[in-house]
């Protein structure tokens, strides 16, 4: 089964999103979930990322806001776990 794991960066990120905006904190808890069912849901826009992020992937949150993840090896398992990397606005992640 398929686990999110969170990075210290990342869960800055989403409290202090969650923080800005409480609405933003649903939707992001909303997609999250989805995240682990089909990292590849076309509502999920997820996409490999270029240039110095390669090897990162991307999906959105709504139409700005952006999680950055990696597919990883989970130590205890052959599981792909998704290492949340960060989050926030378009501008801010990339």
């Amino acid at each position: 089964m398929t686990r999110l794991v969170w990075t210290k960066t990342f869960l800055r990120a989403y409290r202090r999103m969650a923080r800005r905006d409480p609405q933003l904190r649903q939707r992001i808890e909303k997609t999250l979930p989805s995240l682990v069912q089909d990292p590849m849901h076309p509502s999920l826009r997820t996409h490999k990322l270029k240039g110095e992020l390669a090897g990162v992937w991307a999906c959105s949150v709504d139409y700005d806001v952006r999680i950055l993840f990696e597919f990883v090896q989970a130590p205890d398992t052959q599981e792909r776990d998704i290492l949340l990397l960060t989050l926030g606005t378009h501008d801010e992640v990339y």
